[in-house]
C-alpha cells in the first residue's frame, strides 16, 4: 500500500510477547441515524483519514462515501437474522487490524452506546489490552422523530421520555422488560426495533392501564430521502401495520408527543403559506 496517500500501516515485526506498544486505536464511531449532514464533525474527521473501517448494516451509503478512499472496508453486517460477521468474529478481526494499523473505525448505525453492543465492543476490546476511544453519534430515537415534527418532550405533552429496545436479543423474544413499569414510568416511550415484536408490546401496554387511543407514530428509514410514517394508536397500530406492509427498520413512538405532529400537520393543511 502507498503510504504517502494516507495509509499509516504500523511497521516492525510482532514477537510472540505481541509488543502493544506497536498497535495502533480502535475509534468506536457512532454514524448518526442516516443523514450524513448528521455525522458529527470529529466521526467525519476519522473516516477520512483512517486505514480500516469495520462497518454496520444501517450505515448510509452518503455516510460511506466518507471513508477514505484507499481504507479497508469491512462490512460487519447486524440486521435482524442476517450477520455478514458474527459479534465475536467482529471483535477478532478489529483486534487483528489494530495490530497492524494506526486508525481502525468500527462504524456503528447511531450511536454506539444506544443499543448498538458498543459497550460489549468496548470491553472486549479494552481486556485484550487495546486502547479505544468512543465518538458518539446522532441516535435514530431522538433524530428520526425530529424529521418527523415529533417533539419527544413538549410543556403541553410529555415532560419524560424513555428510551426502550423491542428486541432484547437476535432470533429471539423473550419477555424480560416490564412493559407495565415502562407504561407507567414516562408520557413519552421510544421503541427501536420493536416492529417485529409490536403485537406483543402493545398487549402489555394496555394491560399497564395506557388507553387504546394513546396515539403511536412508527418512523421508518428516518432522517433518510426515503422516511415514510404510518400514524395510528396502540388500538389499530398493529392491523395498520400488516395492512399497510410497513416494513423495519423503524421507531415507533408512543405518547401525546404524538398529536402534535397531527395537530400540525391539520394547520399547515387549513392555513397553507401564501
Amino acid at each position: 500500500m502507498d503510504s504517502t496517500a494516507g495509509l499509516t500501516q504500523k511497521l516492525g515485526t510482532e514477537t510472540g510477547s505481541e509488543d502493544r506498544r506497536n498497535w495502533g486505536k480502535v475509534y468506536l464511531v457512532g454514524a448518526g441515524p442516516g443523514d450524513a449532514g448528521l455525522m458529527t464533525l470529529k466521526g467525519k474527521a476519522l473516516l477520512e483519514t483512517c486505514d480500516v473501517v469495520l462497518y454496520d448494516a444501517l450505515v448510509s451509503d452518503e455516510i460511506l462515501a466518507m471513508i477514505n478512499p484507499i481504507a479497508e472496508k469491512i462490512h460487519a453486517g447486524k440486521r435482524r437474522g442476517k450477520h455478514s460477521l458474527l459479534q465475536e468474529e467482529t471483535t477478532q478481526l478489529l483486534i487483528e487490524k489494530v495490530k497492524h494499523y494506526a486508525s481502525v473505525v468500527r462504524l456503528k448505525g447511531g450511536d454506539p452506546f444506544i443499543f448498538g453492543r458498543g459497550g460489549e465492543e468496548l470491553a472486549d476490546l479494552r481486556s485484550h489490552g487495546i486502547e479505544v476511544e468512543v465518538v458518539p453519534g446522532i441516535t435514530s430515537g431522538i433524530a428520526a422523530p425530529a424529521y418527523a415534527n415529533i417533539p419527544l418532550t413538549h410543556r403541553d405533552f410529555s415532560s419524560s421520555v424513555i428510551f426502550v429496545t423491542g428486541h432484547e436479543s437476535a432470533g429471539k423474544y423473550r419477555p424480560q422488560i416490564n412493559w407495565a413499569a415502562i407504561a407507567l414510568a414516562a408520557e413519552t416511550i421510544v421503541v427501536y426495533m420493536g416492529l417485529y415484536n409490536l403485537s406483543e408490546i402493545v398487549p402489555k401496554l394496555i394491560a399497564a392501564g395506557l388507553p387504546e387511543s394513546t396515539p403511536v407514530a412508527l418512523i421508518r428509514q428516518g432522517t433518510r430521502p426515503d422516511q415514510s410514517e404510518l400514524m395510528g394508536c396502540l388500538g389499530n397500530i398493529v392491523e395498520l401495520v400488516q395492512s399497510e406492509q410497513f416494513t423495519p427498520p423503524a421507531i415507533a413512538v408512543i405518547g401525546n408527543v404524538v398529536n402534535f405532529r397531527l395537530s400540525w400537520q391539520i394547520n399547515s393543511e387549513l392555513s397553507p403559506l401564501s
